[in-house]
């Protein structure tokens, strides 16, 4: 059951593990699809009943009219979960995975059991930067983007380390349709989950990285301070830390989550 329909619109997803084992729903970030996960799964797998699903406008997944919101894409994930009969997951968001992963915390708390929320942010201003790069997408294509989302991504020294890793990165970014990258910058532009996350009582583990230029450790440390029982794992990486750091995110969230 590849494609699914969501609120009449077509979601690509992907299901990996037993049948009857506790779910295991993961969001992916801005500029790529569910492969971003492919280190993950199969250790995951091992536990879990593991969802993936591209976000709206990414991968596989519909590309509707822009702007999107983060409401949107929120209800977007609570459809997911409808269409295939999911009462309650657990959640696992990077970027904004993590900021929908949040919607869902104040939104449908009743859904999720606990929810990992790593590189991600509940505020990502200042307004202009969202605007600048929806205006690059527009005039020079995600070609015009894979490079500076790469720097961000990673650190220098692991660009050098890893070029097949990074081959495969600038193809998931390439492959992904301007509409869904400017729709989502939109939602993340217009987002202030700041005071709405104070009220959010599930469990939570927010993973941050050290090197992280996009959301920044003291992003990371907000939503840790906002929620009550919320704990904090801080990776020597960058933005996309499950890509740089496989291994320790794998085991650090089944630890989590165990």
């Amino acid at each position: 059951m590849p494609v699914i329909r969501v609120n009449g619109d077509d979601f690509f997803v992907k299901l990996d593990g037993p049948a009857t084992a506790p779910v295991l729903l993961l969001s992916n970030s801005l500029s790529s699809d569910l492969s971003m996960w492919d280190d993950q799964v199969p250790v995951w797998a091992q536990r879990f009943r593991v969802v993936r699903y591209d976000q709206r406008g990414h991968g596989s997944t519909v590309v509707s009219a822009e702007p999107y919101s983060m409401d949107q894409l929120g209800r977007d994930a609570v459809g997911v979960m409808d269409a295939l009969g999911i009462k309650t997951a657990h959640w696992c968001g990077l970027s904004l995975g993590g900021m929908v992963g949040m919607w869902m915390l104040t939104h449908a708390p009743e859904r999720i059991d606990k929810a990992v929320l790593a590189n991600t942010a509940a505020y990502m201003g200042p307004v202009e930067l969202w605007n600048g790069r929806i205006e690059t997408a527009r005039r020079g294509g995600m070609r015009a983007l894979v490079e500076p989302t790469i720097e961000r991504w990673f650190p220098e020294h692991f660009r050098q380390a890893a070029p097949a890793t990074m081959d495969r990165m600038r193809a998931m970014i390439l492959r992904t349709p301007i509409e869904g990258y400017t729709g989502c910058c939109a939602a993340i532009r217009d987002m202030d989950q700041r005071t709405a996350i104070r009220s959010i009582t599930n469990s939570v583990l927010v993973i941050i990285g050290s090197r992280d230029p996009a959301t920044k450790p003291a992003d990371g440390e907000l939503i840790v301070s906002s929620i009550g029982n919320a704990k904090t794992v801080i990776f020597d990486a960058a933005h996309i830390s499950n890509i740089e750091q496989p291994k320790a995110f794998a085991s650090t969230v089944i630890e989590f989550l165990a």
